[in-house]
């Protein structure tokens, strides 16, 4: 490229380089999904289609990223953790958190049609999303980061399940069902839902109170791959052979993309993490 006079302005470019041997977390979240669903009538408390093209969204990610070892989703945001020894664009933040966002997006747009065939988007209000990265240093902080998401979408789920019985089912204003529920713990939510409407919550769709974990299960692809590993023991990217790295990436990209509505917790789920996240 020829120079000139003004590439001095290159000069003011500062790259954020994540740091090696960690895991990221890019966590995108909708940008003023409130507004969106209302604006095309997402159906109250949960509306499948909506979390149904989430989670469609999120696979097409995985799949064009292989680098992302898992994802977990809930209303409108998905955080994927990207393995320990990605090098996906030198490990730079801004490349990371914008190539996440945008991706989702179009995925999310192309998709629509899909699952909302009678709703066309309207170009005044389309579908976007922002991300951010966190670092974490092991597998336990990663385990907790993931209950932690888990967690708030119980409360959420619990809650907004309350709050739109109680208006589209009980006659409530929402400012009404808002009153109601004031100060009301898990228990009292739960006895509210059965005593009054006969609802038991435990029955609600799983993908509802739990979420959606996504895991690319490496072994389906390449059953040489170790059933169980201590995250701590798995070599540096750098002291694999050349090799060795393009198997791995090859078996990633093959590897079964899973899908599940259970409990991330306990320690059930994690017992085999390392077929997935190593």
């Amino acid at each position: 490229m020829a120079k000139s006079r003004f590439e001095y302005v290159r000069t003011y470019e500062q790259d954020g380089i994540l740091l090696p041997n960690t895991y990221v977390v890019i966590r995108l979240d909708g940008r003023g999904f409130h507004r969106f669903s209302a604006r095309y009538n997402f159906r109250k408390p949960n509306d499948k289609r909506a979390l149904c093209l989430m989670n469609a969204t999120a696979k097409q990610v995985m799949g064009q990223i292989p680098d992302v070892a898992g994802a977990y989703g809930q209303s409108d945001e998905y955080s994927f953790v990207l393995r320990r020894e990605c090098r996906l664009f030198d490990r730079r933040e801004a490349k990371l958190v914008s190539t996440f966002a945008s991706t989702f997006t179009a995925h999310y747009q192309f998709l629509w049609p899909q699952y909302f065939p009678d709703t066309r988007l309207d170009g005044s209000m389309l579908p976007s999303f922002d991300a951010r990265a966190v670092l974490y240093p092991s597998l336990r902080e990663v385990r907790d980061y993931f209950s932690w998401r888990q967690a708030d979408c119980h409360i959420n789920n619990l809650y907004n399940t309350a709050f739109w019985t109680l208006v589209l089912g009980g006659g409530l204003s929402e400012h009404d069902a808002e009153q109601a529920l004031m100060g009301t713990n898990s228990g009292d939510k739960n006895e509210l839902l059965f005593s009054r409407f006969g609802i038991n919550y435990n029955n609600e769709e799983a993908m509802f109170r739990k979420g959606t974990m996504l895991v690319r299960d490496v072994c389906s692809a390449d059953p040489s791959s170790p059933e169980s590993t201590d995250s701590r023991d798995v070599p540096d990217q750098h002291e694999k052979s050349k090799r060795q790295v393009e198997r791995e990436e090859k078996a990633r990209r093959k590897a079964e993309i899973v899908e599940m509505h259970v409990d991330i917790i306990g320690d059930e789920f994690w017992k085999n993490s390392a077929r997935w996240i190593s």
